[in-house]
Formats: structure tokens, C-alpha cells, sequence
């Protein structure tokens, strides 16, 4: 019996968001077409849900699904809300056993994508040392401690090896320092020039975000200030995807719980451990934008193309 694969995504209020996702996704089902059902599903403002993809899976006789997380790092997301809505599913059907897969993280495979994207930007600058420019590697950012300090790992990581005079990190939301104040005291450093490489995907409202920062202080600064292409469907991360679908069947897709603060007291966070895991997108699942075509398959009904005149 064929076996399944749920892409499981964030979602977007940016409809180009969703449309390289699904270029993911295209991808991703033409790779494995041959030994598995590839679907997909979000968290929230887009379609499908989790829920449906998982459901038109099992209509079609799949009783075994790798739910594969799109998400580079280890947050609430990963930890709380797609345990918890996979679980929920899972309990609606007797004989269908979903195993979960581990976020991206730390893997040799991102670590060459993040050389390779800040190579193809210093290829189209003008040669200066390395150790005259400072790196700023951006991570979404969350409120748990273990996900931020991945980032932190790929940031030190890549100073070491690739030999920039300074290196930081920054978050484009809810962890400190911001995008825009982490330039703000890199411009008192005086490097000559910043590369700024998101941790992300695809665009979106933070990447948009992320940019414009980047955009508005290299026009009021004398210093140089440059951004990264984000890291889209490369070779590389479909071998992170191939390596995370490998443990998710042999089950050794372990989380790090050692300093994970729902379960262990990690300092200043001793509140959230032990909290229930519930998932938090529940009033914003799917209110955006309705599913109006699955990867390789093109619908021009007329109902499609109403609802794309109305933005639903």
C-alpha cells in the first residue's frame, strides 16, 4: 500500500508566499512520486488544512502518513501546534498512523545553503576582505529560548568558517534584537560592509519586512548594507527534506528536549514548563485564501475564478 507525505506549512497573508510554497511542493511530489501520496496543508490563513489534506489522503486509501514540518526551526510551532492538530486527526481515524518528522534545524545541508546564498551575493559586490564586512543572520524568532539559540549555532558557525570580522544574529519578530535594531547598532561598528542573510523560505510579510530594514538604513548609511536571496526549493534543502522523511520512518526523529522550556525549567522561562499542548491558530485556520489548485493541476472553473476576483 502506498505511503503518504504531508507538507505541513505556516500559511501567508502574501499570495507569492504561497505560490513558491507550492513550487515546494511540486517539487517535493515529483521526488517521491514513485513511493509516496505527497500532499500538503497550513496552520492558518490558507487552504487546505491540515485536516482536509489529511482527509482526501485517506480517501484514497492511505493509512500511512510522514508529516514533514516546512519550518526551519524548533519554536511553538513545531513543539505545540502541529503535534497537536496532527494528534487531533489522527484520533478520527482508527487505522491511520501519522509519524511526525523533525523540523529542518541544524543540518550540514543548511549550513552549505547559507554559504552558497551569501557566495552568489558577494559575487555580484565589489571584492573586499572579509574580515572588513559583518554578517547578520535573521531568524523568524520565537518566544522559546532552544529555537533562537539554533540560529545562534548556524551564525557562529558561519563566521568561524567563512571568516567575516564580526557576526550577529537577529530576529524579524517577538525575540530580541529586531532586524532594524540590530542594524542600528551595527552601524556603530563601522564595518565597511553587512550581509544580511534571512533564515527563511520564501517571501512573505517578514521577509518584505526583513528587506525594507535592510533597504532603508544602506540609504541613509555611508556603510554598505546587503541582503541574501532566502533559500527557496534548492537541491540542498530537498537532501535536509530527504534526511528528515529517513528518520520520520525509522523513527528517530527526536526533538531536543533537554533545554526545551515545556519541559525542563530553563531560566526566565521557568512559567511555560509543563504548559498543555494546544495549538493556538485555531480562529484563523484557512480565512484567507481558498485552495483554487493543487500542484500540477491547473482549475479554470468559473467558481475558481470568482473567488479569486473576490480574494477568498
Amino acid at each position: 500500500m502506498k505511503e503518504g507525505i504531508l507538507l505541513c506549512g505556516h500559511g501567508s497573508r502574501r499570495e507569492a508566499a504561497i505560490t513558491s510554497f507550492k513550487r515546494l511542493v511540486a517539487i517535493l511530489k515529483d521526488r517521491y512520486k514513485n513511493d509516496y501520496e505527497v500532499d500538503y496543508g497550513f496552520l492558518e490563513f490558507n487552504h487546505p488544512t491540515y485536516e482536509a489534506a489529511v482527509e482526501r489522503m485517506y480517501l484514497n486509501g492511505i493509512r500511512k502518513i510522514y508529516a514533514l514540518p516546512v519550518i526551519l526551526f524548533a519554536g511553538s510551532h513545531a513543539k505545540n501546534d502541529i503535534p497537536y492538530e496532527l494528534n487531533t486527526i489522527q484520533s478520527y481515524h482508527e487505522d491511520l498512523a501519522i509519524a511526525m518528522g523533525k523540523h529542518i534545524g541544524v543540518n550540514s545541508f543548511l549550513l552549505d545553503l547559507a554559504v552558497k546564498r551569501i557566495e552568489e551575493t558577494e559575487a555580484t559586490l565589489s571584492k573586499l576582505d572579509r574580515k572588513e564586512t559583518c554578517l547578520v543572520v535573521v531568524g523568524r524568532g520565537t518566544t522559546d529560548p532552544d529555537a533562537n539559540s539554533d540560529v545562534c549555532k548556524l551564525t557562529s558557525m558561519l563566521w568561524e568558517g567563512m571568516g567575516f570580522g564580526f557576526a550577529t544574529t537577529a530576529y524579524s519578530g517577538t525575540a530580541y534584537p529586531k532586524v532594524d535594531e540590530s542594524l542600528q547598532m551595527i552601524e556603530k561598528l563601522g564595518f565597511k560592509r553587512t550581509i544580511v542573510i534571512p533564515f527563511f523560505f520564501f517571501t512573505g510579510v517578514l521577509l518584505e519586512r526583513i528587506y525594507g530594514h535592510v533597504t532603508d538604513m544602506n540609504t541613509s548609511s555611508t556603510l554598505e548594507y546587503i541582503y541574501t536571496d532566502p533559500f527557496g526549493t534548492d537541491e540542498l534543502l530537498m537532501k535536509a527534506f530527504d534526511e528528515r522523511l529517513e528518520e520520520a520512518k525509522s523513527g528517530t526523529a527526536h526533538m531536543n528536549c533537554q533545554l526545551c522550556k515545556y519541559r525542563k525549567q530553563v531560566i526566565g522561562f521557568e512559567q511555560d514548563y509543563g504548559k498543555e499542548q494546544v495549538g493556538h491558530h485555531l480562529n484563523v485556520k484557512g480565512i484567507l485564501f481558498e485552495e483554487d489548485e493543487k500542484p500540477g493541476e491547473v482549475k479554470n472553473s468559473l467558481s475558481s475564478k470568482i473567488k479569486k476576483v473576490l480574494g477568498i
